[in-house]
């Protein structure tokens, strides 16, 4: 070991070190890098952030509507109202035991639709009718005395005090007899309005109650319900639509409309203007109008939205006429000289390039491109492009 040649083993201290400027350089150039690298990220983000961004749209549906499209100068949308509702309630109190309709039965004038517990008025009714007959056996002891009293007046064996005495007990005990039947009346009142009675012909739309609820007038309980049933005339279907003001003008009482409920595009119904509602919403600027249906089937349902073309005055109604597809003039676009729509898929816009034919007011034909029933975007804007990223309102 002592043999061994260490010398190697010496740290060599003639090489330089590195110069404290040189190390400088290399930490700003690495610095400077890093910084490159987030402006790169940072700008790129923004960039995908920017090219994604979501645009907000409203859509529509491409609907198949009649020629006769071309006689309407107006279109409207609203809403079909049945003109004769009602939301059935009781008149009186009480918990629920009896409820003998559900949603989409008929109903009759009168029919009994639910009933109240009765119990208590029973009881109170017959305690009335046992009180009836106990002031009735007096009427009969009354009204011997009251004839013996004036009998024995004529030949001096009594006063008149006497038969004035009779005479009033007997007209008092008349007189009870007549508050015991009103007690009888006004409790029978009461048990009647346990009884739950359908105030027209109609159909049930909603069951509000069920059996064990407590019911009252107009919901005077805090926990209590105040309808029991909502029913509707079927046979009193309008719909309603709100017109704008500077439009009213130009519609006038028994016009002969065209009614296409959203809920069956493919089939129209005749109608006419019914009434003008002579008050105005200022809020919305508009009037409404109520279009009664000509005839119609039980497909139209309360509370469906509708839309309504007015048609001109001197137009005639067409029969058997063939259905075209259409969509709002303002769904239509020109890219790259083309005509094209935005159908709506997966929120994305998707282009749709499109033939077309005849225009009707603010609608135009599709021949081609489009099917019934295709979502598209109804306003198109220049920012829109094919596959868009949008969000519909």
């Amino acid at each position: 070991m002592t043999g061994e040649d260490l010398s190697s083993l010496k740290i060599d201290r003639s090489k330089k070190s590195v110069n404290p400027e040189q190390k400088q350089k290399i930490i700003k150039l690495v610095l400077l890098t890093i910084l490159s690298l987030i402006i790169a990220f940072i700008i790129y983000f923004g960039w995908i952030k920017l090219t994604s961004s979501t645009i907000e749209v409203t859509t529509t549906t491409a609907t198949i509507q009649s020629s006769s499209q071309s006689n309407a100068f107006l279109t409207a949308s609203g809403y079909v109202v049945a003109q004769r509702k009602a939301a059935v309630a009781s008149k009186g109190m009480g918990r629920l035991v009896y409820l003998g309709v559900v949603e989409g039965d008929k109903v009759f004038t009168n029919q009994i639709i639910a009933r109240l517990e009765d119990s208590d008025i029973k009881a109170q009714l017959e305690q009335a009718e046992a009180n009836l007959k106990l002031v009735e056996s007096e009427l009969i002891d009354a009204e011997n005395n009251y004839n013996r009293q004036k009998q024995l007046l004529q030949t001096g064996s009594t006063s008149q005090m006497q038969v004035e005495a009779a005479e009033y007990r007997y007209k008092r005990v008349l007189a009870s007899i007549e508050v015991a039947k009103a007690q009888i009346l006004s409790v029978q009142v009461a048990l009647e309005n346990t009884l739950i009675r359908a105030p027209f012909n109609g159909t049930v739309l909603t069951k509000n109650a069920d059996v064990g609820e407590v019911v009252a007038p107009l919901g005077a309980g805090i926990n209590a319900k105040a309808a029991v049933v909502t029913i509707a005339d079927m046979n009193s279907l309008q719909v309603e639509a709100d017109v704008s003001e500077s439009n009213i003008e130009k519609i006038e009482v028994g016009q002969n409309c065209q009614i296409t409920l959203d809920a069956y595009p493919e089939k129209n119904y005749k109608g006419y203007v019914a009434k003008i509602v002579p008050t105005a919403d200022r809020g919305k600027a508009t009037v409404m109008v109520k279009i009664g249906f000509k005839e119609y089937d039980k497909k139209v349902l309360p509370e469906m939205s509708a839309k309504v073309l007015f048609m001109k005055n001197d137009s005639k109604e067409v029969e058997n006429e063939k259905p075209v597809l259409v969509i709002p003039k303002s769904a239509l676009a020109i890219r790259n000289g083309n005509k094209v729509v935005y159908k709506v898929f997966d929120d994305k816009a998707i282009e749709v390039p499109v033939q077309t034919g005849k225009e009707f007011d603010s609608y135009i034909e599709i021949k081609s491109g489009l099917e019934n029933g295709d979502k598209i975007i109804d306003k198109v804007t220049d920012e829109i492009k094919h596959y868009s990223k949008i969000k519909v309102n």
